[in-house]
């Protein structure tokens, strides 16, 4: 899988993720251990392909193939990483969870632009 449907493939999990967040209640005990085995199986593939994606975003960075920092790209995989907490623990208000949100869809479409650029 190449980077542009890495990216389109995690900005629908981020998605996914929003309506998650929007539309659950906290669970009443975070440290319920069913809660945790669920969110652990749900959120090991996206977890993967964040891995995945960072790599392969990173190679594309450093051969100068795209305009966008390294820097950017790790603190992108890094708030993802958060987002995917928050969105099942529903531990962080609002206005800091759509901080995150639109951080990371900002660098995926920046990303996407420079791509769509470059003759892959």
């Amino acid at each position: 899988m190449n980077l542009i449907e890495q990216t389109e493939t995690l900005k629908r999990y981020l998605d996914n993720l929003k309506y998650h967040y929007e539309q659950n209640d906290p669970p009443e005990n975070r440290k319920d251990r069913a809660l945790f085995l669920q969110v652990k199986e749900e959120t090991t593939p996206i977890y993967d392909r964040l891995q995945q994606w960072e790599t392969l975003a990173l190679q594309f960075v450093k051969e100068r193939k795209v305009n966008v920092h390294p820097q950017q790209i790790v603190s992108t995989k890094e708030n993802m990483e958060l987002l995917l907490m928050h969105s099942y623990y529903i531990d962080v208000r609002r206005k800091r969870y759509m901080e995150l949100n639109h951080s990371v869809i900002y660098i995926f479409d920046q990303l996407m632009d420079e791509l769509n650029k470059v003759d892959l």
